[in-house]
């Protein structure tokens, strides 16, 4: 089943909430490795997709260069994304030229860095970059490790030929509730599943109320699984 969803951050100001039709929604939740770097309608964005009853996720936008900038990115991400619940993956967003200089290895490395400290948290974790960059700046090990989230516009599919749970196929959509544009998404995984299941993201694990049972009736053997109620 394809899910139709929207990314949206400060630049969309201020959306009316009780207007957009979206299956779901990724938030930006800032950017940089600074407490005042957290997207300044991240709060509004996060209680408005609550309120309309959208499943949502965030993304962090990074600008790290080394190892421990990533960590610290990872550090004030986690503090912003505290005490809050989403049904979707936290991404790392990778853009910058002057990161992509580095080469992939070290790209890799940097990415490994904030998403392990994301996984670390109780997150569940992916990678958000465009089609090429993905494909000649990660190595294979970052792309079947972590769930990914591609951008690709202009496109009947992506080009990147690799795994992906989710596509950025326009940066020109048009949303009711939202002025401007909005970039939209396409999503092939059940994450609220996944994610509720594991017991990431804020939520609690589902414990377990079903029990085996055997039972001999007159000599006969019968067998089945009870659940509590």
């Amino acid at each position: 089943m394809i899910r139709n969803g929207i990314d949206v951050s400060e630049w969309q100001g201020d959306i009316d909430w009780s207007r957009v039709d979206a299956d779901f929604v990724i938030i930006r939740a800032g950017y940089g490795r600074e407490i005042s770097q957290k997207d300044k309608k991240f709060e509004r964005n996060y209680s408005g997709t609550k309120s309309a009853g959208i499943p949502c996720g965030a993304y962090w936008y990074s600008y790290a260069v080394s190892e421990e900038e990533a960590r610290r990115e990872a550090a004030v991400c986690i503090e912003v994304l505290k005490g809050k619940q989403f049904e979707y993956p936290i991404y790392y967003d990778v853009e910058e030229q002057k990161v992509f200089a580095l080469g992939r290895d070290k790209v890799s490395s940097i990415i490994e860095a904030f998403l392990s400290e994301l996984e670390n948290a109780g997150y569940y974790a992916g990678l958000f970059m465009s089609a090429y960059y993905l494909t000649n700046y990660t190595t294979d090990y970052i792309k079947g490790r972590y769930v990914v989230w591609v951008a690709n516009y202009d496109v009947d599919k992506p080009t990147y030929s690799g795994s992906y749970g989710m596509w950025q196929k326009s940066n020109k959509g048009s949303v009711s509730g939202i002025s401007g544009n909005t970039d939209l998404d396409e999503c092939y995984a059940d994450y609220p599943r996944i994610i509720k299941e594991a017991g990431d993201n804020g939520f609690a694990k589902p414990t377990d109320n079903t029990v085996d049972v055997t039972l001999e009736i007159n000599g006969q053997l019968y067998g089945g699984t009870l659940t509590k109620i």
